[in-house]
């Protein structure tokens, strides 16, 4: 008896610390705009905006790729899925949807994502899905609808629209690729390592598509207006890649590892609202009654949906010395 109370705990605990995560992973990842928007208003093009930013930390996480460069061998599909699916396509296609379609109904099909998770889940992998995951995607979803405000822009081009539905299933991957082999412990693939190969690639095939040879790099070397406030563009760039990339992809990837596809990816659905939010507060893009409205139930949506799913069907969380435990280990090779 005792022996069950203790893993009852400790899954309790990787839950928890699986929301912190994500929660973290959202506010991270939602703070992107607000540094991006200055930049391409000083003149930065916004796939180049796009390149700098895996570019970047492809760099930064460098290091990491060579200490588990064994995943190479190992493998190689799931760092070539992420890095294609997770990292670049989401970016590319979340971009041309953007030239096509307003924001905000781009936005908003991207975040259709979970939706599909819990498809993907439920129909693909045969798991069950709890009815309040269902309940909670609803939920999100619709709050998701009035915090971007889908009704001002309805203009319907299809192109657009599927490249916006793009972005979503490559959402898609991001959530089922950072799940696998988290139930394999000792032999499951360390999420730094997924994280650091993903961003590899994605930076290579960003690399032809965003041809940053062309880029106005002179942009990098002056300042850029937040809300009237000079702020260097290297800072911005800088929150873009060591916050907005890679403290969001370690933090979502690692949530994703402790809950699951399906509550993680409502979880996720809070970063339109933090990046709603830090609009308002730091480009002084005022909020309004449905926007706040919206905030607040896509939070309902995320709490009910967390609640009352478990973690992970396991016996042996995360938290309790499951695959994370390679992170912690000097030498490791992968």
């Amino acid at each position: 008896m005792p022996v069950r109370t203790s893993d009852s705990s400790a899954s309790r605990r990787g839950k928890g610390a699986g929301l912190g995560l994500a929660l973290l992973s959202a506010v991270a990842f939602g703070g992107s705009g607000v540094a991006a928007k200055p930049l391409i208003e000083a003149g930065l093009d916004p796939l180049h905006v796009v390149w700098l930013r895996v570019a970047g930390a492809a760099l930064v996480m460098l290091p990491l790729a060579v200490r588990h460069r064994a995943l190479l061998r190992r493998r190689p599909g799931l760092l070539a899925g992420f890095g294609l699916l997770a990292v670049a396509g989401v970016q590319a296609c979340y971009f041309a949807a953007l030239s096509r379609i307003p924001v905000g109904v781009a936005l908003l099909i991207e975040y259709l994502a979970p939706a599909l998770v819990l498809g993907w889940v439920r129909f693909v992998q045969r798991r069950p899905v709890s009815r309040a995951a269902a309940v909670g995607v609803v939920l999100a979803v619709g709050g998701l609808a009035c915090v971007v405000e889908v009704w001002s822009g309805l203009g319907f081009d299809a192109l657009g629209l599927l490249f916006a539905l793009g972005a979503a299933c490559c959402q898609v991957g991001y959530f089922v690729l950072s799940d696998q082999g988290s139930d394999a412990g000792d032999e499951a693939p360390d999420p730094l390592g997924v994280i650091a190969y993903g961003l590899l690639v994605g930076a290579a095939v960003l690399t032809v598509v965003a041809r940053p040879w062309s880029m106005e790099w002179s942009v990098l070397q002056g300042t850029a207006r937040m809300d009237g406030t000079p702020v260097a563009a290297v800072v911005l760039l800088a929150w873009i890649v060591l916050v907005a990339t890679v403290v969001a992809y370690v933090t979502g990837v690692l949530s994703v590892r402790r809950l699951s596809p399906q509550v993680a990816g409502v979880v996720a659905c809070l970063e339109a609202v933090i990046a709603t939010v830090l609009a308002w507060v730091l480009l002084g893009e005022h909020l309004s009654a449905p926007q706040i409205a919206g905030g607040v139930i896509v939070l309902v949506g995320a709490f009910i949906a967390q609640s009352s799913t478990p973690a992970k069907g396991s016996g042996r969380p995360v938290a309790s010395g499951g695959p994370e435990r390679e992170l912690s280990t000097p030498g490791t090779a992968a």
